[in-house]
């Protein structure tokens, strides 16, 4: 099981990330993300399905015709691990079409 972050180190990841935020708790980082249309949304969402179901590591998330609203933690560690941090990244590449 990866190790739970340090909650100090966090502003500094998250500096690094545009776009997500830290949930209240610290336990979580959440994106919102919107695409052309629907299409758009549904092509991002497999290719991070098929990542998560690699990594087995698997987002929380919702889809509304062209918007995708994204929440990582990792359950098994109780918070943020790298792995949450690891994924937000390839998030990221794939939203912007890399």
């Amino acid at each position: 099981m990866p190790a739970k972050l340090d909650s100090a180190h966090l502003p500094d990841l998250l500096a690094q990330m545009p776009g997500w935020t830290l949930a209240p708790a610290a336990d979580a980082i959440s994106r919102h993300l919107e695409f052309a249309d629907f299409n758009d949304a549904f092509a991002f969402i497999t290719r991070v399905a098929l990542s998560a179901e690699r990594r087995d590591h698997h987002p929380e998330w919702s889809n509304s015709y062209n918007v995708v609203d994204i929440t990582l933690t990792s359950h098994d560690a109780g918070g943020l691990t790298m792995k949450d941090i690891d994924f937000a990244r390839f998030i990221d590449r794939a939203a912007a079409g890399a």
